[in-house]
């Protein structure tokens, strides 16, 4: 049924478990994905949708890395847009609206050719855990599966509980049972846990509403994707959403039923998504607003099952439906199903090391929801780092670790560890105070060459990478050095309103002039043969433009990025006694135990441990 050992067992097949499993997989571990439903592989348990802000970058990074998540969000794409286009590049993050079905499928079956890789349907029920190091996993039927590491990617399983109005059951998912047994295993070896909450929007007939009354929201023009590689294509058609409003009316409707709220009543004690509230959590905090956004979402190509975003609810299903009703275009709405919440168990994140390894047990690791995240994009980010330290570990080589500096990723990950979270953590772009450095267009830059050394960038995507930036540098280098005469250039700039040239001067001065784009420097002399000559693609002129605009906050947050890094070089030894440093504020010295940095760099980023806290830290080093 099994072989003896695995090297890594995965337990959970979501988009944490997914890509967890393909990165140990394709490093050449041994692995077995283990998972309570194997026709719900990679499941869009909520929006049928991937990237948007920040998350965008982090798919892009995922692809960089040589995961899966972007080549499967091209294949299933329905449509394509790049949000923030207004704002410098920094902001630019792409998203994807997908084909539900075609997403899980295509997961699937990337999965399923991927060598080294085994599949199991059962529960597991339990941990198999000997002198504080992880042996493997024990299932729902009593079976012992051997592994030398265990990577937990649960999500909202783990005594899951539904709630609808004042209706309650257990359950994962919607039609689907929740997972006991590992919660009491982790508490019993000394894991914290506690309770989070999420929810989601009923989902409607589309053949019901009437789209005359709603606002179109197409896709782009000129639809861009997510992956580096040549495996998928833009798409050449798209479907569009479309937008409608609540109104006074739709809240007095939603208001009738707040005594009948889990949320409000009591029955739900945990902590949702801040930056996704429910209808009712953003009626009753913005009373001043007398409507909000609902963007109405096809699940698909060919299905007629509509995603209601904006409508996440867990109040009773008689007044969803009521209230959904009032909504413009919704008139005559039939329901495939009502929103609902969920409750689940998750483990505070400050009992990870930066590798996704608990300190606790050995060759234990934990990915996605259970350490207190939301989303599909960073609960797989998780899984890739989680899969790759997993399979490194086995291999005994070094640990792999992304800084703040490096990737998105990385602040993901370094925010869990050394601050913890009390609510389901989201990323934004504001997290990152590098973000010029960590763009969505330059992920293949920063971790290509990285990814290719660990052995999952393939060789075809090194040599492309590479490409790409020989000739965006080839390209600054020749604007740098290409002239341009008052006569020619001041035509274009009266144009833009930006002060005429009183004397010759290189493009790529005028070029970083804010008014000037691509399309402008184009008509100087010399610079559209250069790129018929040197063939250049989009991607490459797009690189070249941002490097020059850009080049001075570039260049400011690489040198503030070196600074810290200085001090990411300082570790702290792993048995460091801070009780000894009596000069350190006793809430320094706790958090410190408690969190054990890794470097002196995490350990300022640490919630109360002060500059002055660092400084005491630093003189007692011998620093």
């Amino acid at each position: 049924m099994f072989e003896k050992q695995y090297d890594v067992i995965v337990v959970g097949a979501g988009h944490a478990g997914s890509e967890a499993a393909a990165a140990a997989a394709n490093m050449g571990s041994k692995t077995l994905l283990i998972t309570m439903n194997l026709q719900n592989i990679a499941q869009m348990s909520c929006n049928p949708a991937m990237g948007g802000i920040a998350k965008g970058q982090i798919v892009r990074e995922i692809d960089a890395m040589g995961g899966y998540s972007g080549i499967v969000s091209d294949t299933s794409a329905i449509q394509f847009k790049m949000l923030n286009k207004s704002k410098g590049p920094a902001m630019w993050s792409p998203r994807v609206q997908s084909d539900r079905m075609r997403f899980a499928e295509d997961w699937r079956l990337k999965l399923e050719q991927t060598p080294n890789l085994d599949f199991y349907q059962e529960m597991v029920a339990g941990l198999i855990i000997k002198n504080d190091k992880v042996v493997g996993v024990r299932t729902s039927l009593g079976l012992e599966v051997l592994g030398k590491t265990v990577i937990c990617t649960n999500g909202t399983f783990l005594n899951g509980l539904i709630h609808i109005g004042d209706k309650q059951f257990g359950g994962g998912r919607a039609g689907e049972r929740a997972a006991t047994g590992i919660t009491k295993d982790l508490i019993d070896v000394g894991f914290e846990a506690g309770r989070m909450k999420t929810g989601t929007p009923p989902r409607v007939d589309g053949r019901s509403l009437d789209y005359s009354k709603m606002i179109e929201q197409p896709g782009d023009d000129i639809p861009g994707k997510f992956s580096f590689s040549d495996e998928t294509k833009p798409l050449t058609k798209q479907r569009s959403c479309y937008m409608t409003y609540t109104s006074d009316e739709v809240h007095d409707i939603l208001r009738e039923g707040f005594d009948r709220s889990p949320m409000f009543n009591g029955r739900i004690k945990s902590i949702g998504p801040r930056y996704c509230p429910s209808i009712e959590d953003k009626i009753n905090r913005f009373a001043d607003k007398d409507r909000h956004q609902l963007f109405v979402e096809p699940e698909g190509w060919n299905t007629v099952e509509v995603y209601v975003n904006g409508f996440s609810t867990s109040l009773p299903e008689d007044v969803q439906f009521n209230a959904l009703r009032s909504v413009d275009g919704f008139e005559n709405v039939k329901f495939f199903r009502p929103g609902y919440a969920i409750e689940y168990d998750y483990f505070p994140p400050t009992q990870l090391k930066h590798t996704l390894e608990t300190k606790l047990v050995e060759g234990l690791y934990f990915a996605g929801q259970i350490n207190g995240t939301t989303g599909y994009e960073e609960a797989a980010c998780q899984g890739l780092m989680a899969g790759i330290n997993a399979a490194l570990k086995v291999q005994e080589k070094d640990e792999f670790i992304l800084k703040r500096n490096e990737a998105y990723i990385g602040v993901l990950i370094d925010d869990l560890i050394t601050k913890g979270t009390e609510e389901p953590y989201r990323m934004f772009t504001s997290r990152a105070e590098y973000r010029t450095l960590l763009r969505q267009d330059n992920a293949d830059f920063r971790l290509t060459e990285r990814s290719y050394n660990l052995g999952l960038a393939s060789e075809e995507r090194m040599r492309k990478m590479e490409l790409k930036k020989e000739k965006s540098l080839k390209f600054v280098q020749f604007l740098k050095d290409l002239s341009v005469v008052p006569e020619e250039a001041n035509p274009v700039l009266e144009e833009k309103k930006s002060s005429p040239m009183k004397q010759s001067d290189k493009v790529f001065k005028v070029f970083s002039r804010p008014q000037i784009t691509m399309e402008d420097i184009k008509n100087f002399s010399g610079v559209q043969d250069f790129i018929e000559e040197e063939d250049l693609d989009e991607e490459m002129i797009e690189q070249t433009e941002i490097q020059v605009k850009y080049s001075g906050y570039i260049e400011k947050e690489k040198n503030n990025a070196d600074k810290l890094n200085r001090l990411e070089d300082i570790r702290i030894p792993s048995n460091f006694d801070y009780s000894k440093i009596k000069s350190m504020s006793y809430e320094a010295r706790e958090k410190l135990k408690k969190v054990q940095p890794a470097t002196v760099s995490q350990a300022s980023r640490i919630s109360g441990v002060s500059p002055n806290d660092i400084s005491v830290l630093l003189v007692y080093m011998g620093r």
